[in-house]
């Protein structure tokens, strides 16, 4: 008798349920196309777990150059400064609205700084040294030797000297060494937002000699032979597209967020320098060698920093160094592994992809054969040939009811949604060893051109032996941790929205 009540019960709230879909897919604009009632009698929502469904107006949020900033996430601690896209009312560089790209330019250039980081790790490359004098020994230049800046999409600003002095700065942890422009520019200095660095203003700065051990060291981190000028050691560093910079090493104080300190540190002072930077004061290395931001602070904060991206130009995120910068409940991480092609590069367990709940047939070997590193520098995740073609036949397959557009540079999925008014979107998730994975935002599926060119973010390599390379539009609203003394990297979700 109990079994039949039960079993009239359950009928019942079917009956209820399927009313309950039949009322919100009539009375709403939001339709839960693919819900339905199981054997249990249970509602479910099969969206939930597959798909996402967004208002399709939403996704040009990303790309929106709205006049008002938005300075959330606050509170992240003294060691901690913010960390803006270069162009959107929270960076001091948009009012160069001439440097903007346009969305073809961001791709190829991308495209650009890829190769160059191809190149840093792929074995035995031949290089032409171009030499540029400087001084009493000239510094040696390889032609492309450093990895390209790209759209250098993010930038902090720090202070340097003593009283400090505010510098918006390209963040990059593709690279090794940190500089910025100094006056007088003996040579040639691009045109910058902030005032250029005068180090006769700060009673902390002093030049590194030719005969400290410091001065042999910058060739690790510039891959350029350092040059003399009297005493003085010359610095030199040239990146994939020809941009260099060239002027005194040298130390001074280093002021991060509201109050935190590191002194002696060592940069760059470029009294030469060239290339498309966008209006930025230099550049802050977060590489993996001794002379990086991150290495010269361990003593202070230990050999550890997260950051966050903001997936809009209107909102900001922040690098923290040290400990304390995160506000995700949940932080699961993977190994932190190096690669003697690119020992300068963050590379991570990466193990495989899922679409819409399911993890796709991909061999491991796919990804361990040239390796996955992170880099806050590339825009675009490349894959290897094999996991990009299981991607994207996944991804079109549960896109295959909208209109499909024209390639947009290296993005070959695209998609027409402008007569839409809300789109289904698969979901996707970047898996790693130890069970961490990126559970993807739409933010970090899609890029937006407009309504009528919205693409797949991914794009996948030529040669099966590339390294594949997360980019940051996947890595956007996520906290990302850098154990390094720990060996690990982690990721949160809902870091910065």
């Amino acid at each position: 008798m109990t079994t039949l009540n039960h079993v009239n019960n359950n009928n019942s709230n079917k009956f209820i349920l399927l009313i309950l879909v039949f009322v919100i897919c009539n009375s709403s604009n939001y339709c839960l196309t693919n819900a339905n009632v199981d054997n249990y009698g249970e509602y479910r929502e099969e969206g939930h777990q597959t798909h996402t469904t967004h208002v399709v107006t939403s996704l040009l949020d990303s790309i929106t150059h709205d006049s008002v900033c938005d300075s959330s996430p606050k509170g992240r601690g003294p060691n901690s400064v913010r960390l803006s896209h270069k162009h959107g009312p929270c960076s001091a560089l948009d009012s160069q609205l001439t440097s903007r790209l346009t969305h073809v330019e961001i791709l190829d250039h991308d495209e650009d700084r890829v190769n160059s980081i191809r190149n840093r790790v792929r074995p035995n490359l031949a290089q032409v040294d171009k030499v540029r004098p400087v001084g009493q020994k000239a510094v040696v230049l390889p032609a492309k030797s450093g990895t390209t800046i790209g759209s250098g999409n993010y930038i902090v600003t720090v202070g340097l000297g003593t009283p400090k002095k505010d510098l918006s700065l390209i963040f990059d942890t593709g690279s090794d060494f940190t500089w910025t422009q100094c006056a007088p520019c003996t040579k040639s200095c691009y045109q910058q937002q902030d005032p250029v660095f005068n180090p006769k203003e700060s009673t902390t700065y002093t030049n590194i000699t030719c005969s400290s051990q410091l001065c042999s060291d910058v060739s690790a981190a510039t891959s350029a032979s350092p040059g003399c000028s009297s005493t003085t050691c010359i610095y030199g560093i040239q990146y994939g597209d020809s941009s260099f910079s060239i002027g005194f090493f040298a130390k001074d104080t280093l002021t991060l967020g509201s109050g935190s300190y590191v002194p002696n540190f060592y940069f760059g002072c470029g009294e030469d320098n060239q290339g498309l930077f966008g209006g930025s004061a230099g550049l802050l290395g977060l590489g993996r060698n001794k002379l990086s931001a991150v290495s010269q602070s361990a003593s202070t904060f230990g050999n550890y920093f997260s950051y966050c991206l903001p997936s809009k130009s209107t909102s900001t995120g922040h690098l923290t160094f040290g400990r304390g910068g995160t506000t995700s409940k949940v932080i699961k991480y993977t190994s932190l592994m190096t690669s003697s092609a690119g020992p300068s590069f963050y590379f991570v367990d990466f193990q495989g992809i899922s679409v819409g709940g399911s993890k796709l047939a991909i061999s491991p070997s796919v990804f361990s054969s040239g390796g996955t590193l992170i880099d806050s520098g590339t825009v675009i995740t490349r894959l290897p040939s094999d996991a990009y073609t299981a991607l994207q036949s996944a991804f079109s397959k549960a896109m295959s009811k909208y209109p499909t557009a024209p390639a947009l540079s290296i993005l070959d999925t695209c998609y027409d949604l402008s007569s839409y008014t809300t789109v289904s979107v698969p979901k996707v998730s970047l898996l790693f060893g130890g069970g961490a994975s990126l559970d993807l935002p739409v933010t970090g599926i899609l890029y937006v051109k407009d309504l009528s060119q919205v693409c797949l973010a991914f794009a996948g390599n030529e040669d099966a032996g590339d390294v594949a390379i997360i980019g940051n539009v996947q890595q956007t609203t996520f906290d990302v941790l850098y154990d390094v003394a720990g060996g690990k990297v982690g990721f949160g979700a809902g870091g910065c929205l």
